[in-house]
């Protein structure tokens, strides 16, 4: 028995009658030899893992833009700790743990430079709206590969779009990684702020404290072991009204005195300006675009080129093509 079918032999016999197994997957758009060794989910697993949008994840920003300092996360942090809340949560239920995984590490390859600033700018902009969970589904399906795309199983392409949005995943894994999205950038965001001096431990309301902790590590394993208490044996993922509730509340918290404080928000507005000035530079210039953005401009049109360009930027690397497109050289003789 090859090592695959011993994996999802154990599956079988060990996961809850509401997991989704790797034997019942509804495959992939182009359907592939089984591998020997590993199963779809664990597949699909290594092939996001290996791909040029996870490694840019590093250098774009999850909350503060460029911060001075090497312990605020970035997209590429935030995406492991959901992996891991996602994986937790999947375990305790005796859910696909794989699948769960691979759906985390998608459900932001579609980001944007400078966080939620730069999807807000590029939904006003771009023809037809933007989203982050839609580009990281299209990431994964046409633009990753030199334009094959990473032919990822049904799931997972699932459990990353419906991440966020009106949308709900068809698998629990699918489900469960909206709230460990949630869980992880609300409690992290709150560790990044307060290293930042935006808010002090005492901030929070006693009322929320009280329900999900008083640290870091009390939120996130009061919420995590809710959901698996709250969803045991059921076909479903839930919470408990208090806790439900709690999370609600502090969300609200960090949107007042965080996610809209002018300190910590302070050069959103630069960011966003930029991105729109390289917009208008490229929808003006496409033959400006990388070779591989080439196609999509003929097949797609030219706005959807540049959006899918400018979308998979670093910070870093969005500075630098606005330097390089508006900011005047040095002359010198050569």
């Amino acid at each position: 028995m090859l090592l695959r079918e011993q994996t999802e032999a154990a599956e079988e016999a060990l996961l809850s009658p509401y997991a989704c197994l790797s034997i019942r997957s509804k495959g992939r758009q182009i359907p592939l030899e089984p591998c020997p060794t590993r199963t779809c989910f664990q597949r699909d697993i290594d092939r996001i893992v290996h791909s040029k949008a996870f490694r840019r994840l590093k250098h774009k920003t999850q909350v503060f833009l460029e911060p001075e300092g090497d312990h605020y996360r970035t997209r590429m942090t935030h995406t492991i700790e959901v992996s891991r809340i996602a994986r937790t949560i999947a375990r305790g239920l005796h859910l696909n743990e794989d699948l769960a995984e691979a759906a985390a590490y998608g459900h932001d390859l579609g980001h944007t430079p400078f966080g939620h600033a730069g999807e807000r700018v590029l939904n006003e902009i771009m023809p037809g709206g933007f989203a982050h969970n839609q580009q990281s589904l299209r990431v994964v399906d046409r633009l990753e590969k030199e334009g094959e795309g990473l032919n990822l199983t049904y799931e997972v392409r699932r459990g990353i779009l419906c991440h966020t949005g009106p949308d709900q995943a068809e698998t629990l894994e699918g489900r469960l990684l909206r709230l460990a999205d949630k869980i992880a950038y609300i409690n992290h965001d709150i560790d990044d702020a307060m290293r930042g001096k935006i808010i002090l431990p005492m901030d929070i309301p006693l009322s929320i404290s009280q329900v999900l902790g008083f640290t870091h590590s009390e939120r996130i394993n009061t919420l995590t072991v809710d959901i698996i208490t709250q969803s045991a044996g059921k076909n479903d993922i839930l919470q408990s009204p208090a806790c439900k509730e709690a999370m609600h509340q502090l969300r609200e918290f960090m949107f007042e005195y965080v996610y809209r404080n002018p300190v910590a928000k302070g050069e959103e507005g630069k960011a966003q300006d930029l991105i729109r000035r390289l917009f208008e530079h490229y929808c003006k210039n496409p033959d400006k675009l990388p070779p591989e953005y080439q196609d999509i401009r003929l097949s797609e049109g030219v706005e959807r080129a540049v959006c899918d360009y400018i979308s998979g930027m670093t910070d870093k690397y969005a500075v630098e093509q606005f330097c390089d497109a508006f900011i005047p050289k040095s002359w010198s003789v050569k």
